[in-house]
């Protein structure tokens, strides 16, 4: 190359490093922090597995990558016109180049395929034994969170221990549904008539924002949920808190009122509270004041956010069949403290 074209071609490559810098400094101010649903953050045994494959997958791409733009960089430089050159010489086949490009992308197609079958049968077998049941139900737009085996049925609000498999049940009330934890794993749907399974092991101790993934109507952006990972011992001491009768509040007492509000009013219809109501349209209240979370964990469970849900619950959560004005319901203030007091009372 002449000194001309050697300057020509350093100015350009140092422009396209230059313009990349602003890139780089971009993607190192992404953090988990700001993404807490990032699905680059595993935190469980099918995360990891995902991620392990996403890294083989993109070392190659990026082998790949590198190695086409060095070939073409060489052909450009080493074949490029020349001031009377003569017209290169035409060519018809080469029988080597043709099995090298026929041989290259079986390869490239097995260091893919192999590793991605192996993740896959990794991630759809069988949770190990004595792992933890949950039926999971979606409903528009919550989520309801049932143990089987220990009695437990709660909303919203999903613990588990950490380094114990678990083992999920799947199912619909209404529509398709796609539970999806991303620190923990993959997404899968809810299938009206079916039963579909999943399973995961968390290997870190925290709390965790789910998300409903598949379209499901006017809420379902709203249709969120909460992962508690926790210790052996205290998801034992939750689980003994859940099991036992929700507390009585004195019937002289603000919440005392609000019992007598709830057990007399709609609110009976729809919601379960042991020894009080058997509704099963709306989540299960026993333990309600042990949440932190309420309304499809769209909300901070405290009494001012209470008190706004409580007043008109179809303006915080669009298409929610708690509708006072389909119902035909209105609270009066006092109403709504004493229902407000209630709910906080039960832990």
């Amino acid at each position: 190359m002449t000194a001309p074209e050697v300057n020509r071609a350093f100015r350009h490559w140092a422009a396209l490093l230059l313009a990349l810098v602003p890139l780089v400094a971009l993607a190192a101010g992404c953090t988990l922090h700001d993404y807490p649903q990032s699905s680059l953050n595993p935190q469980s045994d099918y995360a990891w597995s995902i991620q392990h494959l996403l890294e083989q997958l993109t070392f190659w791409v990026v082998v790949i990558f590198a190695f086409v733009q060095l070939l073409i960089l060489y052909v450009v430089i080493r074949f490029r016109a020349r001031p009377g050159a003569p017209m290169p010489k035409p060519v018809h086949g080469n029988t080597a180049l043709e099995i090298a490009w026929t041989i290259a992308p079986a390869i490239i197609l097995a260091l893919v395929a192999v590793p991605t079958v192996m993740a896959i049968f990794k991630t759809q077998s069988k949770p190990a034994a004595g792992a933890l049941q949950v039926k999971v139900i979606g409903h528009q737009w919550w989520w309801e969170f049932q143990y089987p085996e220990l009695g437990v049925t709660t909303a919203g609000e999903l613990h588990i221990p950490v380094h114990r498999p678990i083992a999920f049940d799947l199912e619909t009330a209404d529509v398709i549904h796609s539970f999806w934890f991303p620190a923990m794993g993959g997404k899968r749907d809810l299938i009206p008539s079916r039963t579909n399974h999943m399973g995961f092991t968390a290997d870190s101790i925290g709390t965790f924002p789910g998300q409903c993934a598949e379209l499901c109507g006017l809420s379902h952006a709203n249709m969120r949920m909460k992962l508690m990972v926790e210790t052996p011992a205290d998801f034992e001491t939750w689980v003994s808190g859940q099991k036992a009768p929700p507390a009585e509040p004195d019937s002289t007492s603000l919440a005392g009122h609000g019992k007598l509000e709830f057990a007399n009013g709609v609110c009976i219809t729809c919601h379960t509270i042991d020894g009080v109501s058997a509704g099963i349209l709306g989540p299960n209240l026993t333990h309600f004041a042990s949440r932190r979370t309420f309304a499809g964990s769209l909300f901070e469970s405290n009494p001012h956010n209470l008190g706004r849900w409580l007043t008109a619950p179809q303006d915080q959560k669009p298409g929610v069949i708690m509708n006072w004005k389909t119902l035909g319901v209105t609270l009066a203030p006092e109403q709504v403290n004493a229902l407000i007091a209630y709910l906080q009372s039960l832990k």
